[in-house]
């Protein structure tokens, strides 16, 4: 996992005076003075009230089934209770590098796995204390903002509650992709099936069914705002409350039906749904160190300054683990490459995105057909054909919203080389395209070219160093940056 990056505050460009609070430099760099109101963190308490929520109605199911001495359902459900518990809280303290500080009570804490309400406690406190006194800026973080249409590099000043507040938000971006992908879509997948099982539902088992299903969907969420945000990290952008609803479906459905078909084919074969998970724990996790291998690359060594190469790589296992139980459930949105500083490809490739989802259509067939012809006597009084129907129909929603999403409402869909629409304009009209090579630059203007984003240069653009007086040089800035900010698109989540 790469170093914890810094995110500047998220402002709208129309509630900047440009007269007040900014200033134009000479080479057409506008810098922000004065800052604007500090956003609430909401997504730090939206990802502590769900482990709070998962973990308290998880404890009540866990005191029902020993009541009743359901030994399995038990200690299946401490297992993704308490897993993805200790995941977060050494993640929280490896983010926030705690172990090379004097914080004893916050080390305490978190072995309570209380470290998510401490942190949250924290960040609220930064937040209402922002502001109250001047403070010097620690950094500059420039973007590229959009308005009108129109393209303008700005720079704002970072001060110290910002600087913190976004550490927060990295890191709990993070815990609510560990809790959805390793304790509660496992969570979901088991009392869904304890359900069909025990052929009654429990009250507290619904209440822990919903919260987990909130949980993954806002996970999912979490993962495509950051590939955005990795991908696109020089620009300034802002997901409109449209395409938050179009995620929201999209990957809603794809996550329950995923889940509904493997807990159906489980009632009918249970022990062969062992193995199709394994397999595709197996294929996703070695993917990414076969391409590492194949690329003949070295491993990045921005994962942490003071891990040897053994503790490097299992660092990297571990994010690779991740990364393919995310895949097992709904697409991660982003690719590794252990030889870049990110670990992620930047690249948009659609080829990927098309595979994953054309053999997870077919798999869930597959899992469906299977369970239609072995099912229990469970579901005789249910219309099995109409019920896999809908599933297979619901995921085809959930297609459908995706690529809505990529070609409408995607923040950056101007800067693709390829759309949706130009996708499948191709594959319609392949059988003329031969006849058509020579006329190939005065295709028609797709629909992607109707975004709010204007194509802009792909060079990185370098933060300015806080010492360095000059003016900014737009014509020289493909070093490496200093810091890297990144936009809290989450928080209006």
């Amino acid at each position: 996992m790469r170093e914890v990056t810094m995110e500047e505050e998220e402002r709208e460009i129309s509630d900047i005076d440009p007269q007040e609070g900014s200033a134009v430099a000479e080479n057409g760099v506008m810098l922000v003075v004065n800052h604007s109101r500090i956003l609430p963190p909401f997504s730090v308490v939206l990802a502590t009230v769900l482990y709070c929520a998962e973990f308290v109605t998880a404890a009540v199911l866990c005191s029902m089934y020993h009541k009743t001495d359901d030994v399995i359902w038990l200690s299946l459900t401490i297992a993704f209770m308490l897993l993805p518990a200790l995941l977060i809280q050494l993640a929280l303290t490896f983010i926030h590098r705690d172990l090379g500080r004097d914080r004893p009570l916050v080390l305490f804490l978190h072995l309570l796995l209380l470290g998510p309400p401490i942190r949250c406690f924290e960040a609220l406190v930064v937040y209402f204390k922002a502001g109250k006194k001047e403070e010097p800026y620690v950094t500059i973080s420039r973007k590229i903002s959009l308005k009108k249409g129109q393209g303008t590099p700005m720079e704002w000043e970072i001060g110290q509650s910002e600087r913190k507040l976004a550490t927060h938000r990295n890191a709990f971006k993070r815990t609510a992709v560990i809790q959805a992908f390793l304790g509660s879509a496992p969570q979901l997948t088991l009392q869904l099936y304890a359900t069909i099982q025990e052929k009654y539902l429990l009250p507290a088992r619904f209440v822990l069914m919903i919260i987990t299903l909130i949980s993954i969907t806002y996970g999912a969420l979490v993962c495509s705002a950051l590939a955005i945000q990795i991908r696109y990290d020089n620009y300034k952008v802002q997901l409109r409350p449209f395409a938050y609803l179009c995620m929201i479906v999209w990957r809603g459905l794809e996550i329950a039906t995923r889940i509904t078909a493997l807990v159906l084919f489980s009632t009918a074969l249970t022990h062969w749904v062992i193995l199709v998970g394994m397999v595709n724990l197996l294929f996703f996790f070695f993917l990414p160190w076969v391409e590492f291998w194949v690329r003949k690359g070295s491993l990045t060594d921005d994962v942490e300054k003071n891990f040897s190469k053994l503790g490097t790589t299992v660092v990297l296992s571990m994010f690779t683990l991740l990364y393919a139980c995310i895949n097992i459930f709904c697409w991660s949105a982003v690719q590794l490459d252990f030889t870049h500083r990110e670990l992620i490809e930047r690249k948009q490739q659609w080829n990927r995105l098309a595979m994953y989802y054309t053999g997870r259509f077919v798999e869930n067939f597959i899992l469906m057909t299977l369970w239609y012809f072995f099912k229990s006597d469970f579901y005789e009084y249910v219309c099995a054909p109409l019920l896999a129907v809908q599933l297979l129909v619901c995921y085809s929603l959930a297609l459908l919203f995706m690529l809505l999403f990529y070609q409408f409402c995607h923040p950056c869909r101007r800067l693709f080389k390829y759309n949706v629409h130009d996708c499948l304009h191709c594959v319609c009209c392949r059988p003329g395209r031969r006849g058509a090579s020579g006329r190939r630059g005065k295709l028609p203007p797709s629909y992607s070219t109707a975004a709010t984003m204007v194509l802009m240069p792909e060079e990185p653009l370098e933060l300015l160093d806080p010492r360095n007086s000059q003016p900014l040089d737009l014509t020289s800035q493909l070093g490496e940056r200093e810091t890297a900010i990144v936009d809290d698109m989450m928080d209006a989540a």
